[in-house]
Formats: structure tokens, sequence, C-alpha cells
């Protein structure tokens, strides 16, 4: 079983594998945000590209979360907080969910196999989830606008270092194999090691740092998000 890494949606279509599962990956914040809201008892999400498209299932009375440029959008219900989904009243409810990258992220795998949702918060379950699978694997780092960013390619590091040292998989992937040195350098302190990343300060400058170490948590949220008929939802594990 083969591991590739893929650093922005951009690009996806070079690395399509038909029989792959792909993991979603946006860790500042939306793969963090999604996971969070499944651990706290949301039913299902609907993830969207653009607002206009978010705007019209809150008009169907749908709760609506939306991002753009790591800020909340007026008009909506929620944005890309984790901290939003830790609401009880959130529980058994359906989400529209429009965000800046990982949505869009979602969106360009769409004709995957699989589409599975990865964040640091539920790194463990998700390769034992992987691993049972017997499939390949493509890593799908949401990126900045179709930038590269660091904090996505770091934890496809970590994942592609967890499935290669617990599980049978490999990798002839020089981009996989780049994200694994990065995770060398970042594992014993992500956030120290992020300091420096754009999206970091970007979101700093928002005073959403308790947002960013939230994110950098190991292991918090045991669920995995995964995609079905263009909804997310949680898989039985």
């Amino acid at each position: 079983m083969l591991i590739e890494t893929c650093f922005t949606p951009q690009v996806y279509n070079l690395f399509h594998n038909p029989n792959a599962i792909v993991v979603v990956i946006d860790i500042l914040r939306a793969t963090s945000a999604i996971t969070t809201a499944f651990y706290n008892g949301v039913h299902k999400m609907l993830p969207v590209e653009t607002l206009e498209e978010a705007h019209n299932y809150k008009k169907n009375g749908i709760i609506t979360a939306a991002e753009r440029n790591g800020q909340m959008v007026e008009g909506f219900d929620l944005g890309n907080s984790p901290f939003g989904y830790m609401n009880a009243k959130l529980k058994g409810k359906t989400v529209a969910i429009t965000t800046t990258n990982g949505t869009q992220a979602i969106v360009a795998a769409k004709s995957a196999h699989e589409i599975v949702i990865g964040s640091f918060l539920n790194i463990a379950v998700l390769s034992e989830y992987l691993s049972d699978k017997k499939r390949d694997i493509i890593l799908l780092c949401a990126g900045w606008k179709n930038k590269f960013n660091l904090e996505d390619s770091v934890f496809a590091g970590a994942l592609a270092t967890e499935l290669m040292k617990k599980f049978s998989f490999s990798t002839h992937c020089d981009s996989t194999i780049a994200a694994i040195e990065l995770y060398k350098s970042a594992k014993y302190d992500l956030y120290d090691f992020l300091q420096n990343s754009s999206h970091q300060k970007r979101l700093a400058k928002l005073d959403l740092e308790r947002d960013i170490k939230y994110c950098l948590t190991l292991n918090q949220c045991p669920v995995i998000p995964i995609i079905k008929h263009n909804e997310i939802v949680k898989a039985e594990i």
C-alpha cells in the first residue's frame, strides 16, 4: 500500500487514483473544526464551495458555517473555529460549511474512491482506519489558496510516518518524503515549529492563538468524518 502527498488541491488531478482513499487535511482550521463537530455530536455536514450556496442553505433553515481569510463571514451562524462546535445545541444537527481552503479540497477530490477528514485531533484512530482499508492513500493538503502551506504538510508527514512505522505502507513519492522530513523537524514542538508559518501568523493577528494550540493537540477527538454522497458523516469504527 502506497502513500502519496499532494501539497495543494490545484494539482490533485496529477495524483488522482480511482482506487485510493484521499485524506483531506486543513489543520488550521477546517478539518480540525469538522473533526471536533462530529466528536461533539453534529449529525451531518454539507461542504459547499461558495458563500452563495451557503446562503441558500441558510434560507432553508439549515445551520451554516462560513469562513474567509480566517474570519467568520457576517450573517452566518458559525465560522471555522473548533470551539464553535463545542455546543450542545448542535448535537444531532446538520451544518452547511464553506471555508477558504478545506471545503475546496473536499470538492477537488470528489471523484475519489473515498474521502476522509484528517487532523492531529484524530490521527491515531485515522491511522487504524486506513490500515484496515488496505488501500493506497493520497494525503491532500488544502494549503492556502492553492499554495503550499507548512502545517498541512507537517501533518501529512506525521500521518505518513505513523502509517509506515506501524502498518504495511510505503512510499516512492518525493512530496511524501519531504513531508516526513518536515515532521521530523517539527514533532517535538509543533507550535514552536509553526510559529513563523504564514497562516499561524495570520490567525495570531486575529487573536486565535487558542484555536491554533487546540488544532495542534493530538488525539482529542477519536472520530473519523468521511464523505458519503457529497455529505460529511461520522464513520462507523
